[in-house]
């Protein structure tokens, strides 16, 4: 499912506040007021799938290390190999950064 067919106006609303967030104590005020804990755990979880995987673990190591089922770990290398590119894009910054 694309996000612009989930009602642009507010999605866009939604990126454009999280972009405003200064340091990660504001994200961590902002995710906690808009997030329950297990979602922010599971985007969390979703993100070091990703960076895992694109440092070439097996699915059982990711599976052993983050708790993350097959699913989520198949599903995030479709996002990483066919999706929009954003798990690439953040995590390639991210490594830049180090």
């Amino acid at each position: 499912m694309h996000l612009d067919k989930l009602g642009k106006k507010h999605i866009t609303q939604l990126f454009t506040a999280m972009l405003k967030l200064e340091d990660v104590d504001e994200c961590y005020s902002f995710f906690e007021d808009l997030c329950t804990v297990n979602e922010v755990k599971s985007l969390a979880q979703r993100f070091e799938v990703a960076k895992m995987l694109k440092k070439g673990y097996t699915y059982n190591k990711i599976e052993e290390a983050t708790g993350a089922s097959t699913a989520t770990i198949s599903r995030v290398k479709r996002c990483l190999d066919y999706g929009e590119g954003g798990y690439n894009l953040i995590i390639d910054r991210l490594e830049k950064e180090e």
